[in-house]
Protein backbone atom coordinates (compact mmCIF):
# COMPACT_ATOMS: atom_id res chain seq x y z
CA UNK A 1 0.00 0.00 0.00
CA UNK A 2 1.46 3.54 -0.79
CA UNK A 3 1.54 5.94 1.68
CA UNK A 4 0.26 8.74 -0.92
CA UNK A 5 -3.30 6.72 -1.13
CA UNK A 6 -3.52 6.28 2.56
CA UNK A 7 -7.08 8.42 3.43
CA UNK A 8 -5.82 11.62 5.17
CA UNK A 9 -7.58 13.61 7.92
CA UNK A 10 -8.61 17.16 7.35
CA UNK A 11 -4.88 19.43 7.62
CA UNK A 12 -4.61 22.35 9.94
CA UNK A 13 -3.85 25.15 7.31
CA UNK A 14 -0.98 27.45 8.47
CA UNK A 15 1.11 30.20 6.52
CA UNK A 16 4.65 28.28 6.78
CA UNK A 17 5.99 25.42 8.32
CA UNK A 18 9.57 25.16 9.40
CA UNK A 19 11.06 22.00 9.41
CA UNK A 20 14.05 22.00 11.95
CA UNK A 21 15.11 24.09 14.85
CA UNK A 22 19.08 24.48 14.17
CA UNK A 23 20.34 28.20 13.38
CA UNK A 24 18.88 28.22 9.97
CA UNK A 25 15.12 27.24 10.67
CA UNK A 26 15.52 29.51 13.63
CA UNK A 27 16.30 32.45 11.98
CA UNK A 28 13.66 31.59 8.73
CA UNK A 29 10.74 31.37 11.53
CA UNK A 30 11.31 34.32 13.29
CA UNK A 31 12.15 36.72 10.39
CA UNK A 32 8.55 35.28 8.49
CA UNK A 33 6.44 35.38 11.88
CA UNK A 34 8.36 38.85 12.39
CA UNK A 35 6.15 40.04 9.17
CA UNK A 36 3.11 38.71 10.82
CA UNK A 37 2.75 35.32 8.87
CA UNK A 38 1.43 32.44 10.77
CA UNK A 39 4.51 30.05 11.67
CA UNK A 40 5.03 26.87 12.75
CA UNK A 41 8.53 24.99 13.25
CA UNK A 42 8.59 21.28 13.81
CA UNK A 43 11.75 19.45 15.01
CA UNK A 44 12.12 16.00 16.42
CA UNK A 45 14.62 17.52 19.75
CA UNK A 46 12.80 19.20 22.70
CA UNK A 47 14.19 21.71 22.79
CA UNK A 48 15.55 24.44 19.90
CA UNK A 49 18.83 24.50 18.69
CA UNK A 50 19.18 21.67 16.11
CA UNK A 51 22.71 19.39 16.01
CA UNK A 52 24.65 22.66 16.44
CA UNK A 53 22.68 24.84 19.39
CA UNK A 54 21.97 21.38 21.00
CA UNK A 55 19.88 22.17 23.91
CA UNK A 56 21.22 25.44 24.16
CA UNK A 57 18.37 26.79 26.44
CA UNK A 58 19.18 24.47 28.97
CA UNK A 59 22.87 24.62 29.08
CA UNK A 60 24.33 25.39 32.61
CA UNK A 61 27.24 27.62 32.91
CA UNK A 62 29.29 25.21 32.87
CA UNK A 63 28.64 22.81 29.85
CA UNK A 64 28.19 26.54 27.86
CA UNK A 65 32.47 27.37 28.85
CA UNK A 66 33.19 23.86 27.72
CA UNK A 67 31.29 24.19 24.32
CA UNK A 68 32.88 27.44 23.55
CA UNK A 69 31.74 31.13 22.48
CA UNK A 70 30.77 29.60 18.64
CA UNK A 71 28.31 27.41 21.03
CA UNK A 72 26.89 30.01 23.00
CA UNK A 73 26.07 32.39 20.48
CA UNK A 74 22.76 30.32 19.64
CA UNK A 75 21.29 31.44 22.68
CA UNK A 76 20.72 34.86 21.44
CA UNK A 77 18.95 33.15 17.98
CA UNK A 78 16.99 30.68 20.36
CA UNK A 79 15.39 33.82 22.15
CA UNK A 80 15.08 35.70 18.89
CA UNK A 81 12.98 33.25 18.09
CA UNK A 82 11.06 32.65 21.11
CA UNK A 83 10.24 36.24 20.96
CA UNK A 84 8.63 36.62 17.42
CA UNK A 85 5.38 34.47 17.80
CA UNK A 86 5.83 31.34 15.77
CA UNK A 87 4.69 28.36 17.31
CA UNK A 88 7.20 25.35 17.97
CA UNK A 89 5.99 22.07 18.14
CA UNK A 90 9.03 19.42 19.54
CA UNK A 91 9.09 15.96 19.06
CA UNK A 92 8.05 16.14 15.91
CA UNK A 93 9.25 13.70 13.86
CA UNK A 94 8.37 15.14 10.07
CA UNK A 95 8.05 11.68 7.81
CA UNK A 96 6.52 12.89 4.35
CA UNK A 97 6.23 16.40 2.94
CA UNK A 98 3.92 16.63 -0.35
CA UNK A 99 4.91 19.07 -3.43
CA UNK A 100 1.80 20.36 -2.58
CA UNK A 101 2.88 21.60 0.59
CA UNK A 102 1.56 19.12 3.46
CA UNK A 103 3.62 18.92 5.79
CA UNK A 104 3.12 15.22 8.16
CA UNK A 105 4.53 14.54 11.52
CA UNK A 106 4.56 12.32 14.17
CA UNK A 107 4.23 13.42 17.93
CA UNK A 108 3.50 11.32 21.15
CA UNK A 109 2.74 8.31 18.87
CA UNK A 110 -0.10 10.76 17.10
CA UNK A 111 -0.43 11.69 13.62
CA UNK A 112 -0.76 15.14 12.37
CA UNK A 113 -0.34 17.21 9.47
CA UNK A 114 -0.10 20.95 8.32
CA UNK A 115 -1.71 22.74 5.27
CA UNK A 116 1.47 25.28 4.16
CA UNK A 117 1.41 28.13 1.13
CA UNK A 118 4.82 27.71 2.10
CA UNK A 119 7.76 25.24 3.80
CA UNK A 120 11.37 25.89 4.36
CA UNK A 121 13.33 23.00 5.22
CA UNK A 122 16.28 23.54 7.29
CA UNK A 123 17.19 19.85 7.70
CA UNK A 124 20.77 20.35 8.38
CA UNK A 125 23.65 17.87 7.40
CA UNK A 126 24.44 14.33 8.19
CA UNK A 127 27.78 13.08 9.09
CA UNK A 128 29.53 11.48 5.75
CA UNK A 129 30.38 7.60 5.80
CA UNK A 130 33.33 6.39 6.84
CA UNK A 131 33.34 2.92 6.30
CA UNK A 132 36.67 1.60 6.98
CA UNK A 133 37.91 -2.15 8.25
CA UNK A 134 36.00 -2.12 12.10
CA UNK A 135 33.52 1.06 11.94
CA UNK A 136 30.72 -1.39 13.02
CA UNK A 137 32.34 -2.38 15.86
CA UNK A 138 31.31 -1.62 19.74
CA UNK A 139 33.01 1.21 20.47
CA UNK A 140 33.24 2.88 17.25
CA UNK A 141 30.82 5.81 17.13
CA UNK A 142 31.01 8.83 15.08
CA UNK A 143 32.40 12.56 16.59
CA UNK A 144 29.18 13.99 15.88
CA UNK A 145 27.00 11.67 18.05
CA UNK A 146 29.87 11.81 20.76
CA UNK A 147 29.28 15.49 20.30
CA UNK A 148 25.40 15.00 21.22
CA UNK A 149 26.11 13.43 24.60
CA UNK A 150 28.07 16.15 25.24
CA UNK A 151 25.66 18.91 24.18
CA UNK A 152 22.43 16.88 25.44
CA UNK A 153 23.61 15.63 28.78
CA UNK A 154 27.24 16.36 29.50
CA UNK A 155 28.21 12.86 28.37
CA UNK A 156 31.89 12.21 28.33
CA UNK A 157 33.86 9.08 27.53
CA UNK A 158 35.00 7.57 30.96
CA UNK A 159 37.96 6.24 29.12
CA UNK A 160 40.37 8.07 27.00
CA UNK A 161 38.86 8.04 23.07
CA UNK A 162 41.27 8.26 20.18
CA UNK A 163 39.64 10.56 17.36
CA UNK A 164 40.13 9.59 13.69
CA UNK A 165 39.56 11.45 10.14
CA UNK A 166 39.52 14.57 9.33
CA UNK A 167 37.30 17.94 9.29
CA UNK A 168 36.80 20.94 11.40
CA UNK A 169 34.70 19.06 13.91
CA UNK A 170 37.39 16.15 14.67
CA UNK A 171 39.62 19.29 15.87
CA UNK A 172 36.67 21.05 18.04
CA UNK A 173 35.60 17.72 19.67
CA UNK A 174 39.32 17.32 20.51
CA UNK A 175 39.10 20.72 22.30
CA UNK A 176 35.73 20.78 23.77
CA UNK A 177 37.39 17.47 25.50
CA UNK A 178 40.26 18.83 26.57
CA UNK A 179 38.15 21.70 28.26
CA UNK A 180 36.02 19.08 30.15
CA UNK A 181 39.37 17.19 31.53
CA UNK A 182 39.11 14.35 29.08
CA UNK A 183 42.14 13.14 28.34
CA UNK A 184 42.68 12.34 24.58
CA UNK A 185 44.19 9.11 23.53
CA UNK A 186 45.46 10.61 20.43
CA UNK A 187 44.35 12.78 17.18
CA UNK A 188 44.68 10.42 14.37
CA UNK A 189 44.28 12.69 10.97
CA UNK A 190 44.26 11.96 7.33
CA UNK A 191 45.07 15.13 5.59
CA UNK A 192 48.11 14.65 3.92
CA UNK A 193 50.91 17.73 2.93
CA UNK A 194 49.29 17.43 -1.10
CA UNK A 195 45.74 18.33 0.86
CA UNK A 196 47.63 21.33 2.66
CA UNK A 197 49.53 22.28 -0.99
CA UNK A 198 45.97 22.32 -2.94
CA UNK A 199 44.48 24.67 -0.22
CA UNK A 200 46.90 26.65 -0.49
CA UNK A 201 45.50 27.78 -3.84
CA UNK A 202 42.43 29.25 -1.64
CA UNK A 203 44.60 31.18 1.25
CA UNK A 204 44.39 34.63 0.46
CA UNK A 205 40.62 34.02 0.24
CA UNK A 206 40.57 32.06 3.27
CA UNK A 207 43.07 34.91 5.04
CA UNK A 208 40.22 37.44 3.90
CA UNK A 209 37.86 35.26 7.11
CA UNK A 210 40.91 35.04 8.97
CA UNK A 211 38.52 35.22 12.69
CA UNK A 212 37.47 31.81 11.27
CA UNK A 213 40.91 30.83 10.54
CA UNK A 214 42.00 31.80 13.55
CA UNK A 215 39.67 29.77 15.76
CA UNK A 216 41.11 26.55 13.83
CA UNK A 217 44.09 27.43 14.44
CA UNK A 218 43.81 27.75 17.79
CA UNK A 219 41.57 24.70 18.41
CA UNK A 220 45.02 22.61 17.24
CA UNK A 221 47.52 24.80 19.84
CA UNK A 222 45.06 24.19 22.51
CA UNK A 223 45.49 20.12 21.48
CA UNK A 224 49.27 19.83 20.98
CA UNK A 225 49.74 22.41 24.55
CA UNK A 226 47.55 19.66 25.86
CA UNK A 227 50.12 17.32 25.08
CA UNK A 228 47.43 15.13 23.06
CA UNK A 229 49.53 13.25 20.28
CA UNK A 230 48.39 13.93 16.39
CA UNK A 231 49.40 11.81 13.98
CA UNK A 232 49.11 13.40 10.70
CA UNK A 233 49.23 11.62 7.47
CA UNK A 234 47.29 8.41 8.32
CA UNK A 235 46.87 6.31 5.90
CA UNK A 236 45.51 2.11 5.78
CA UNK A 237 43.13 2.69 8.79
CA UNK A 238 41.87 -0.20 10.43
CA UNK A 239 40.01 -0.77 13.79
CA UNK A 240 41.13 -4.09 15.40
CA UNK A 241 38.87 -6.65 17.39
CA UNK A 242 39.20 -8.59 20.28
CA UNK A 243 36.48 -10.90 22.46
CA UNK A 244 35.81 -9.88 25.79
CA UNK A 245 34.16 -11.99 28.47
CA UNK A 246 30.72 -12.55 26.84
CA UNK A 247 32.14 -13.78 23.43
CA UNK A 248 31.50 -10.31 21.45
CA UNK A 249 33.58 -8.85 19.86
CA UNK A 250 34.60 -4.93 20.65
CA UNK A 251 36.63 -2.07 19.24
CA UNK A 252 40.60 -2.73 20.71
CA UNK A 253 43.22 -1.17 18.37
CA UNK A 254 43.25 1.56 15.52
CA UNK A 255 46.33 0.60 13.05
CA UNK A 256 47.20 3.03 10.15
CA UNK A 257 50.56 4.13 8.58
CA UNK A 258 51.94 7.26 8.23
CA UNK A 259 54.28 8.37 5.93
CA UNK A 260 54.63 4.29 5.06
CA UNK A 261 55.83 3.95 8.97
CA UNK A 262 52.98 1.41 11.03
CA UNK A 263 51.21 2.50 13.88
CA UNK A 264 48.96 0.65 16.31
CA UNK A 265 47.18 2.17 19.26
CA UNK A 266 45.26 0.23 22.00
CA UNK A 267 42.20 1.80 23.14
CA UNK A 268 38.49 0.66 23.91
CA UNK A 269 36.47 4.08 21.93
CA UNK A 270 37.17 5.29 18.74
CA UNK A 271 35.27 8.50 17.56
CA UNK A 272 35.23 8.54 13.58
CA UNK A 273 34.77 11.64 11.25
CA UNK A 274 35.71 12.65 7.76
CA UNK A 275 33.07 15.38 7.20
CA UNK A 276 29.14 16.29 6.93
CA UNK A 277 27.28 16.11 4.05
CA UNK A 278 23.42 17.83 2.91
CA UNK A 279 21.01 16.04 4.68
CA UNK A 280 18.33 15.43 1.09
CA UNK A 281 16.04 13.07 2.25
CA UNK A 282 13.40 15.53 1.88
CA UNK A 283 14.02 17.40 -1.26
CA UNK A 284 15.11 13.72 -2.76
CA UNK A 285 11.30 12.33 -1.95
CA UNK A 286 9.73 15.77 -3.52
CA UNK A 287 11.60 14.99 -6.84
CA UNK A 288 13.52 18.25 -6.70
CA UNK A 289 16.25 18.55 -8.88
CA UNK A 290 19.88 17.64 -7.44
CA UNK A 291 23.52 17.96 -9.04
CA UNK A 292 26.44 16.45 -7.75
CA UNK A 293 28.88 19.06 -5.91
CA UNK A 294 32.66 17.49 -6.81
CA UNK A 295 33.62 20.18 -4.76
CA UNK A 296 31.88 18.70 -1.11
CA UNK A 297 31.52 15.46 -3.08
CA UNK A 298 27.68 15.30 -2.10
CA UNK A 299 24.67 15.54 -3.79
CA UNK A 300 22.89 19.22 -3.45
CA UNK A 301 19.70 20.57 -4.07
CA UNK A 302 19.46 22.83 -7.05
CA UNK A 303 18.05 26.28 -5.66
CA UNK A 304 17.44 29.95 -6.71
CA UNK A 305 19.13 32.60 -4.62
CA UNK A 306 16.48 33.03 -1.84
CA UNK A 307 16.68 28.77 -1.63
CA UNK A 308 13.89 27.45 -3.14
CA UNK A 309 13.46 24.38 -5.13
CA UNK A 310 12.19 23.44 -8.52
CA UNK A 311 8.85 22.43 -6.58
CA UNK A 312 7.13 25.74 -6.51
CA UNK A 313 6.51 27.11 -2.80
CA UNK A 314 9.81 25.05 -0.87
CA UNK A 315 12.84 26.47 -0.24
CA UNK A 316 15.63 24.94 1.51
CA UNK A 317 18.26 26.99 3.85
CA UNK A 318 21.44 26.05 6.04
CA UNK A 319 23.07 22.94 5.62
CA UNK A 320 20.46 21.27 3.68
CA UNK A 321 21.66 22.75 0.45
CA UNK A 322 25.16 22.67 0.77
CA UNK A 323 27.62 22.64 3.72
CA UNK A 324 28.15 26.02 5.00
CA UNK A 325 28.47 26.25 8.53
CA UNK A 326 25.96 27.52 11.26
CA UNK A 327 26.56 31.33 11.27
CA UNK A 328 26.35 31.39 6.91
CA UNK A 329 22.91 28.75 7.42
CA UNK A 330 21.81 31.53 10.10
CA UNK A 331 22.18 34.58 7.13
CA UNK A 332 20.38 31.82 4.83
CA UNK A 333 17.63 31.28 6.88
CA UNK A 334 16.85 35.23 7.09
CA UNK A 335 16.79 35.19 3.11
CA UNK A 336 14.38 32.20 3.03
CA UNK A 337 12.17 34.16 5.64
CA UNK A 338 12.74 37.32 3.22
CA UNK A 339 11.39 35.80 0.20
CA UNK A 340 8.42 33.80 1.85
CA UNK A 341 6.97 36.99 3.49
CA UNK A 342 7.20 38.51 0.11
CA UNK A 343 5.88 35.96 -1.89
CA UNK A 344 2.50 35.79 0.47
CA UNK A 345 2.49 39.79 0.45
CA UNK A 346 3.58 39.82 4.27
CA UNK A 347 5.87 42.88 3.03
CA UNK A 348 6.78 44.57 0.19
CA UNK A 349 9.61 43.96 -2.64
CA UNK A 350 11.76 46.98 -1.48
CA UNK A 351 12.11 46.25 2.03
CA UNK A 352 12.80 42.38 1.06
CA UNK A 353 15.78 43.32 -0.90
CA UNK A 354 17.65 45.95 1.03
CA UNK A 355 17.40 43.35 3.86
CA UNK A 356 18.19 41.10 1.97
CA UNK A 357 21.39 43.24 0.80
CA UNK A 358 22.65 43.25 4.02
CA UNK A 359 22.43 39.77 4.45
CA UNK A 360 23.96 38.60 1.03
CA UNK A 361 27.12 40.62 2.14
CA UNK A 362 27.45 38.89 5.13
CA UNK A 363 26.88 35.56 3.39
CA UNK A 364 29.33 36.20 1.51
CA UNK A 365 32.26 37.16 4.02
CA UNK A 366 31.10 33.86 6.17
CA UNK A 367 31.52 31.63 2.33
CA UNK A 368 35.39 33.22 1.58
CA UNK A 369 36.60 30.22 3.61
CA UNK A 370 34.34 27.13 2.26
CA UNK A 371 36.59 26.39 -1.02
CA UNK A 372 39.77 26.35 1.48
CA UNK A 373 38.12 23.88 4.17
CA UNK A 374 36.54 21.93 1.56
CA UNK A 375 39.96 21.23 -0.41
CA UNK A 376 41.40 20.93 2.80
CA UNK A 377 39.88 18.32 4.68
CA UNK A 378 38.62 16.64 1.26
CA UNK A 379 37.81 13.03 2.51
CA UNK A 380 40.03 10.68 0.98
CA UNK A 381 38.84 8.25 -2.11
CA UNK A 382 40.24 5.03 -0.09
CA UNK A 383 38.11 6.49 2.96
CA UNK A 384 35.53 7.13 0.88
CA UNK A 385 35.31 3.53 -1.63
CA UNK A 386 36.17 0.84 0.62
CA UNK A 387 37.86 -2.44 -0.16
CA UNK A 388 35.77 -5.53 -0.67
CA UNK A 389 35.16 -6.89 2.81
CA UNK A 390 33.87 -3.75 4.62
CA UNK A 391 30.33 -3.10 4.93
CA UNK A 392 28.96 -0.33 3.63
CA UNK A 393 25.07 -0.65 4.14
CA UNK A 394 25.13 -1.55 8.10
CA UNK A 395 21.40 -1.69 8.23
CA UNK A 396 21.53 -5.00 5.47
CA UNK A 397 25.20 -5.49 6.40
CA UNK A 398 26.06 -5.88 2.99
CA UNK A 399 29.92 -5.26 1.94
CA UNK A 400 31.62 -3.06 -0.78
CA UNK A 401 32.36 -6.43 -2.76
CA UNK A 402 28.81 -7.51 -2.80
CA UNK A 403 28.19 -4.35 -4.35
CA UNK A 404 30.95 -4.66 -7.04
CA UNK A 405 29.49 -8.12 -7.28
CA UNK A 406 26.07 -6.47 -8.56
CA UNK A 407 27.53 -4.46 -11.34
CA UNK A 408 29.19 -7.23 -12.53
CA UNK A 409 25.63 -8.77 -12.98
CA UNK A 410 24.37 -5.59 -14.49
CA UNK A 411 23.81 -3.16 -11.83
CA UNK A 412 23.70 0.46 -12.77
CA UNK A 413 22.78 2.39 -9.96
CA UNK A 414 21.51 2.96 -6.00
CA UNK A 415 17.87 1.96 -7.00
CA UNK A 416 18.76 -1.54 -8.70
CA UNK A 417 21.31 -2.07 -5.81
CA UNK A 418 17.98 -2.48 -3.59
CA UNK A 419 16.83 -5.07 -6.02
CA UNK A 420 20.18 -6.78 -5.67
CA UNK A 421 20.59 -7.41 -2.25
CA UNK A 422 18.13 -4.85 -0.03
CA UNK A 423 21.01 -2.57 -0.07
CA UNK A 424 19.63 0.88 1.38
CA UNK A 425 16.59 -0.60 2.72
CA UNK A 426 16.87 -0.52 6.30
CA UNK A 427 15.63 1.68 8.76
CA UNK A 428 17.96 4.34 7.75
CA UNK A 429 16.66 4.64 4.52
CA UNK A 430 20.10 4.88 2.75
CA UNK A 431 21.55 8.14 5.11
CA UNK A 432 24.41 6.00 6.23
CA UNK A 433 25.53 4.08 3.15
CA UNK A 434 24.03 6.24 -0.06
CA UNK A 435 27.13 8.49 -1.12
CA UNK A 436 29.35 5.10 -0.30
CA UNK A 437 27.46 3.17 -2.80
CA UNK A 438 26.87 6.12 -5.24
CA UNK A 439 30.73 6.31 -5.31
CA UNK A 440 31.16 2.46 -5.50
CA UNK A 441 28.94 1.39 -8.30
CA UNK A 442 30.60 5.23 -10.28
CA UNK A 443 34.12 3.90 -9.27
CA UNK A 444 33.32 0.38 -10.61
CA UNK A 445 31.29 1.74 -13.94
CA UNK A 446 34.34 4.11 -14.45
CA UNK A 447 31.61 6.98 -14.70
CA UNK A 448 30.36 10.22 -12.64
CA UNK A 449 28.60 10.08 -9.42
CA UNK A 450 26.33 12.25 -10.91
CA UNK A 451 25.24 9.46 -14.00
CA UNK A 452 24.71 7.04 -11.23
CA UNK A 453 22.57 8.88 -9.14
CA UNK A 454 21.36 8.40 -5.58
CA UNK A 455 18.52 6.27 -3.71
CA UNK A 456 15.01 6.61 -5.06
CA UNK A 457 13.67 8.40 -1.33
CA UNK A 458 10.16 7.37 -0.91
CA UNK A 459 7.87 8.56 2.08
CA UNK A 460 8.16 7.60 5.05
CA UNK A 461 11.13 9.65 5.60
CA UNK A 462 11.25 8.96 9.01
CA UNK A 463 9.47 5.40 10.59
CA UNK A 464 5.99 5.69 11.71
CA UNK A 465 3.70 2.18 11.94
CA UNK A 466 0.06 1.54 10.32
CA UNK A 467 -1.28 1.58 13.90
CA UNK A 468 0.06 5.26 13.98
CA UNK A 469 -1.23 5.78 10.54
CA UNK A 470 -4.77 4.73 11.78
CA UNK A 471 -4.86 6.68 14.47
CA UNK A 472 -4.45 3.82 16.62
Amino acid sequence: MSVENVAEPAHEPVDVVVVGAGPAGLVAAARAASAGLSVVLLDEQDTVGGQIYRAISHADARRTDILGPDYAAGAAIADAFTRSGAHHVANASVWHVTRERCVHYLKDGKVGSFQAQRIILATGALERPFPIPGWTLPGVLTAGAAQILLKSAGEVPAQPPVLVGCGPLLYLLGWQYTRAGVPIRALVDTTRHEDRWRAKRYMLSALRAWPMLSKGLQLIRTLREAGVPIHEAADDLRIEAKTDEDGVERAAALSFTTHGREHRIDANLFLLHQGVVPNIQFPLSLRAQHRWDEAQLCFAPVTDLWGELDVPGIFIAGDGGGIIGAQAAAVQGALAGLAVAEQLGAIDLSTRDREASIHRRKLADLKRIRPFLDSLYRPRDANRIPADDVIVCRCEEVTAGEVRGFVSLGCLGPNQAKSFGRCGMGPCQGRMCGLTVTEIIAHARNVTPETVGYYRIRPPIKPVTLGELAGD
